[in-house]
């Protein structure tokens, strides 16, 4: 495994070297239709908390081709892609029979998700769409119908480089996410619907979440569906940029599955009724200039209610973060960052409500780079640098010291629906522990040339109580990976 991972480290830089020398092509048309593409190829190699019975040491390589043809028309527009997620490698012994120990990492979802086959690939439909544009004669309406990729948050992208990066690295997709680090990936067949002026945003998007994910054919549907509704509004002057967004989220699931909570076996299968929850909340970030750098703010919260099977469902989660870009040390444009996330849990699995906040379906991987936790049941105390010594190059490392909000409730993983026989998260009895690990982890973004990007990262998992409670072998993990994207 070491050794493959460093020959993959050779070629990328050997192969990243000679394309840099080259010029990026040109967008490329067809009887008037643009073709255009990517190709994403990463190699993993996981070193899961050490179990009794599987191994959870091993490497994988998973790819994802993208081929997307689309015209623009004054009325409608329209795209159709095609993507074919390629899995090699898989591991068959990543999956422990010991108590809660479970799977060993991602590679151990995949393996299952796609029948036990080490190597699994297919091609399907990715994104097919109409959007009319110009809706009631006002240019500020659009409506798309077909099947989409939608992620929350990205209604509006801020003027200012520091909100938009915050956007993206720190508010969308907390809750409604394509998967996108994910081999496969997430779509949604539904209607989009955008008002859309400089001063403000409404959107509506209501739809049924593709298979996928962790499953390399989606074609198929699940049963669940969602409506997500947001305002989003741009705000501040002169030195202070700011952006405000309200929205609100009803989820259904009517598929008969075994829901992942604190009550006991027996009575989870007891209970295959629906669930339905809301979920409404705000963002609000800001970014301030002064003679000594920028300044930051992000703040986002949520409540929720509705039914949880036989339960009330009751959840919160908020977050505050803090952070500064002085203006010394200008060869590395230092950002440092801060701040504190707690989604809740559940104490009393035998009070009829369910309190653990529900995420719905994210992507977990941007607030959760070695993904071995989620927002749910969690208290996440977060520290971040991030360097960009130069223009092509970024340097980012992190901190984050876990815990679980309620001893008596589970460590919950995943990040939603992906198949209609699977819930989409799992969770761990920890038997009242509640400290569950640090997290150290350091990534590298390489542009090599505009069409052609590495990154290169590495985390490291010292577990604490709740880990090793479950893996008493071993309580520490990590997680690397080399990843190409190449667009063309």
């Amino acid at each position: 495994m070491k050794h493959s991972f460093i020959l993959l480290l050779g070629v990328a830089v050997l192969t990243g070297d000679a394309w840099a020398q080259a010029a990026a092509p040109a967008v490329k048309k067809i009887g008037g239709v643009t073709v255009q593409g990517s190709i994403r190829t990463r190699l993993e190699a996981w070193d899961w908390f050490q179990s009794d019975t599987g191994d959870g040491s091993y490497a994988y390589s998973g790819n994802l081709f993208r081929l997307s043809f689309s015209k623009a028309g004054e009325a409608v527009d329209w795209q159709v892609e095609l993507a074919v997620p390629l899995l090699l490698g898989l591991p068959d012994n990543a999956v422990s029979t010991t108590g809660a120990q479970g799977q060993l990492g991602l590679g151990a979802n995949y393996y299952l998700a796609n029948n036990r086959s080490r190597n699994s690939a297919m091609l399907f439909p990715k994104q097919a769409f109409l959007r009319f544009k110009n809706v009631f004669g006002d240019k500020a309406q659009s409506l798309r119908v077909g099947r989409f990729e939608y992620i929350d948050g990205t209604e509006m992208t801020p003027k200012s480089a520091t909100l938009a990066a915050l956007k993206v690295s720190r508010i969308n997709q907390r809750l409604i996410g394509n998967f996108g680090w994910a081999h496969v990936g997430r779509s949604y067949d539904g209607v989009h619907y955008a008002y859309a002026k400089p001063t403000g945003n409404f959107t509506f998007v209501a739809g049924i979440p593709t298979r996928g994910v962790f499953q390399t054919d989606g074609w198929g549907w699940n049963r669940t569906g969602f409506g997500y509704a947001a305002y989003t509004k741009p705000h501040g002057s002169g030195k202070h940029a700011a952006e405000t967004r309200l929205f609100g989220v009803y989820y259904h699931d009517w598929r008969q599955v075994l829901k992942v909570d604190n009550r006991p076996l027996a009575v989870r299968r007891g209970d295959l009724s629906n669930i339905r929850t809301g979920t409404f909340g705000a963002h609000s970030i800001h970014a301030m200039e002064s003679n000594a750098g920028t300044f930051d703010l992000v703040f986002w919260g949520a409540g929720q209610s509705g039914r949880w099977g036989r339960l009330d469902h009751r959840g919160w989660a908020a977050l505050a973060e803090a952070g500064f870009q002085p203006k010394i040390w200008p060869k590395l444009k230092p950002w440092f960052r801060g701040g504190y996330y707690q989604g809740s849990g559940d104490n009393d699995p035998n009070n009829g409500v369910h309190n653990t906040f529900f995420q719905i379906m994210p992507t977990p991987r941007p607030f959760a780079r070695f993904p071995f936790f989620d927002m749910m049941n969690n208290r996440d105390g977060m520290a971040s640098m991030v360097l960009r010594p130069h223009k092509n190059v970024t340097v980012s490392s992190e901190f984050h010291a876990l815990s679980l909000a309620a001893r008596n409730d589970l460590w919950y993983l995943g990040g939603g629906v992906f198949q209609p026989w699977t819930f989409g998260y799992v969770g761990r009895a920890t038997n009242g522990a509640g400290s569950l690990a640090n997290l150290y982890d350091t990534s590298v973004d390489w542009r090599a040339r505009p069409d052609t990007t590495f990154t290169f990262y590495y985390g490291y998992a010292a577990g604490r109580d709740v880990v090793s409670t479950i893996y008493p072998k071993g309580k520490n993990g990590g997680l690397g990976y080399i990843e190409l994207n190449y667009r063309f």
